[in-house]
């Protein structure tokens, strides 16, 4: 699934004003996640095939279109101004899929979808069993419209995958709280994704339906086990940590950790600049970086 097979240059526009016009950078994430792990488990085609997929906030359709090439049967939705974009694009990459790999694409079609909207819900006859969205929140009030209408379009084996890049943190604690509330809430590992296409600052999260108790009795039980088990761990854990710093007077695991993921953000971005100085930057790391440093030069004021 290359990305300039899912959308040519002339099907989004950057300058546009509406945030649904552009090819945003955890969609391509989300996309090659997919077609890294598409050989086995959940995401490959023989398991895909025919599972009806849901796109929000769907834009140019790009993640959406990820899931069609795996058989998956898509529905890309978005507001009433966005569709004439998403449609052309659709139809364009419909199109050429078919002539080159008829075999490769399930189906995907367009649909009106404002979260919260009754009407709109009902159209697209849910539950789906998957729903996926990239870049979809980016302010406070999204949040709950968005916990409504996933929550509608849900049923109880339905998996959500959202690719998500921080820009706020206060958005982004809010957001993570909210799903974690209501949703048996996984991140995905950078392990996971493609070597190439990630970035520190994009995520990928696996939601689904939290799991119930089936009696109170066995409620109560699991919560006591619960304690036993995590005095024994407390114990045995201050035990290790008292040996390991009479032993060494060094800091703790997780520090020293810390520290090395630090160092290793260090190292990534000294090769950035090394390639910055012979302009051997990479496709995508020529997108990171530009994005990055466009938002900078947004809080600029030049007189």
């Amino acid at each position: 699934m290359e990305a300039d097979r899912l959308n040519s240059p002339d099907t989004s526009d950057p300058n546009s004003k509406h945030h649904g016009t552009t090819v945003w950078d955890a969609s391509l994430v989300l996309v090659k996640f997919l077609e890294k792990n598409s050989r086995k488990g959940r995401f490959c085609p023989s398991k895909l095939k025919g599972k009806r997929v849901i796109e929000l906030g769907a834009g140019c359709g790009v993640a959406g279109f990820g899931m069609a090439l795996l058989g998956c049967d898509v529905v890309a939705t978005d507001q009433a101004e966005v569709l004439p974009l998403l449609r052309r694009n659709v139809e364009r990459n419909t199109s050429r899929i078919l002539q080159t790999n008829p075999d490769s694409l399930g189906s995907i079609q367009v649909a009106e979808l404002d979260w919260g909207n009754g009407d709109h819900i009902k159209a697209i006859h849910p539950p789906f069993d998957y729903i996926i969205g990239t870049d979809i929140v980016y302010a406070e009030q999204l949040l709950e419209p968005l916990l409504r209408t996933m929550t509608a379009l849900s049923g109880s084996k339905t998996t959500i995958l959202l690719g998500y890049e921080v820009r706020s943190t206060g958005v982004h604690q809010q957001m993570l709280n909210l799903w974690k509330r209501n949703f048996d809430f996984k991140t995905v590992p950078l392990s996971k994704m493609h070597h190439k296409y990630q970035h520190p600052s994009i995520q990928l999260f696996i939601m689904g339906p939290k799991p119930v108790a089936k009696t109170v009795e066995e409620t109560t039980q699991k919560a006591d086990d619960l304690d036993v088990k995590t005095c024994c761990v407390n114990e045995k854990a201050d035990e290790a940590k008292q040996t390991e710093d009479s032993e060494s007077g060094s800091s703790s695991g997780v520090d020293q950790r810390a520290d090395c993921g630090a160092e290793g953000a260090v190292k990534r971005e000294c090769s950035i600049l090394e390639k910055l100085k012979t302009r051997k930057l990479s496709e995508w790391e020529a997108r990171r970086y530009g994005s990055i440093a466009a938002r900078l030069l947004r809080d600029i004021n030049i007189k």
